[in-house]
């Protein structure tokens, strides 16, 4: 074993082949979106506990 991975999709020679930058790209704009997301739910309960409470 080289250790080169080879795979083959049947009925398209040519599958599209995504590049490193997309994904790090999407990673990026993944974890920026974990990112507001929990800050919003943070601002929200922060106001929730100081108006209900």
């Amino acid at each position: 074993m080289s250790g080169e991975h080879t795979q083959t999709v049947e009925g398209d020679a040519e599958a599209p082949r995504t590049s490193i930058d997309d994904h790090q790209r999407t990673f990026e704009t993944f974890l920026n979106l974990i990112k507001w997301t929990v800050g919003v739910v943070a601002l929200v309960l922060i106001g929730m506990a100081v108006f209900l409470l």
